[in-house]
């Protein structure tokens, strides 16, 4: 008998049979949904009491077909935005998006490259929030959901997209170093939700019942096999630094009538030249290097770029010069430069010489 025959053959069925059959399946249905209710009802809750403390952030991007779109949540009542520390970022109009629909500009308040975590603020009060205080931590095997606007489906007050999933293992991406390009070095749990999508960075992780527990990182693609890593960073990780940031460390941008010294340091002192500053935020980096300078003892290269000058985030050649402007000749300065993938800190000191 073909094969073609035999297909046929089963496809006629006794109308009583299929009756019967379909019966039985509504019935098998309705008895699955009767014993999971009570779970569906909690994650439903669940859903509806993160999904206000979720936002959607708008910025650069398009270069290269990079999207403009990112995930964020609420971690103060006054507007105070956890989020990655992406190339959405790298603009001065900033857009935050409320669950309720309410659209904010936002301001980048500072960022941490070493967590690859920044902290944005916009101009509201009495927001629902998570406290970072109050977050969980993991044990693999733990269930969890993952909120974030992937593929920027979310515009308005539509509300964000919810995975569920686990956490296949708690591990530290140390491990994995030249196999998982990333400037973070520390502890991740490893996912088997689909976390790594476009506009997913900076969504939150949490618990069945609602806690947080991490925030979604980045795209990241095993350079060995081209598979993604779906993984969310700790909220312990990040809570030191999200703290320092809301309290002025890390910040962006610096008071202009805070004093500034007599003479401050320069970057030719030291034997660095940067690239042309021709945009209106064009990143610093590492253009020449002087032989035999400071900069060139201490390991400093051409191509480096510098995302930290004492601890403060610059991001364009305009913002490290205005910041050197209220760091004295005579003080060392530490540079935190990202070369390749490895984030590097250099101190540096003027020659006597030349002060």
């Amino acid at each position: 008998m073909t094969a073609e025959k035999s297909f046929q053959r089963r496809t006629f069925f006794p109308a009583s049979l299929i009756a019967g059959g379909l019966f039985n399946y509504g019935l098998a249905l309705l008895m699955l949904f009767l014993c999971v209710s009570p779970a569906v009802a909690g994650l439903s809750e669940t859903i509806e009491q993160v999904q206000p403390k979720m936002v959607k952030i708008y910025g650069a991007g398009g270069f290269r077909g990079l999207e403009s779109y990112q995930s964020g949540f609420l971690i103060s009542p006054d507007g105070h935005v956890l989020t990655a520390f992406t190339h959405v970022l790298d603009t001065e109009y900033l857009t935050v998006v409320l669950a309720d629909g309410r659209r904010f500009d936002a301001k980048m308040l500072g960022a941490d490259p070493r967590l690859e975590v920044a902290v944005l603020k916009i101009e509201a009060e009495q927001l629902p929030y998570f406290d970072l205080r109050e977050a969980v931590s993991l044990q693999p095997g733990a269930r969890v959901l993952a909120f974030s606007n992937l593929f920027g489906v979310a515009f308005g007050d539509e509300p964000v997209s919810v995975q569920k999933g686990t956490v296949a293992v708690a591990a530290n991406l140390a491990a994995r170093r030249g196999v998982f390009e990333s400037p973070y070095r520390g502890p991740v749990y490893v996912l088997d939700v689909t976390t790594n999508n476009p506009g997913a960075a900076g969504g939150a992780l949490v618990t069945f019942s609602g806690q947080l527990a991490g925030m979604l990182g980045k795209e990241l693609r095993n350079s060995l096999n081209h598979t993604w890593l779906n993984y969310a960073l700790p909220i312990a990780e990040l809570r030191q630094s999200v703290e320092d940031i809301c309290a002025g460390r890390f910040v962006a941008e610096r008071d202009p009538s805070a004093a500034k010294p007599s003479r401050h340091v320069e970057l030719g002192a030291l034997g660095i030249i940067l690239v042309p500053d021709v945009l209106e935020r064009t990143p610093p980096y590492v253009d020449q290097v002087l032989p035999d300078s400071p900069a060139a003892r201490a390991g400093l290269r051409a191509d480096d770029l510098i995302l930290l000058c004492n601890d403060r985030l610059v991001q364009s050649c305009k913002m490290l010069a205005a910041e050197l402007e209220f760091i004295g000749a005579e003080e060392p300065l530490k540079l935190t430069v990202q070369r390749g993938q490895d984030l590097l800190e250099f101190s540096l000191h003027t020659p006597k010489d030349a002060l």
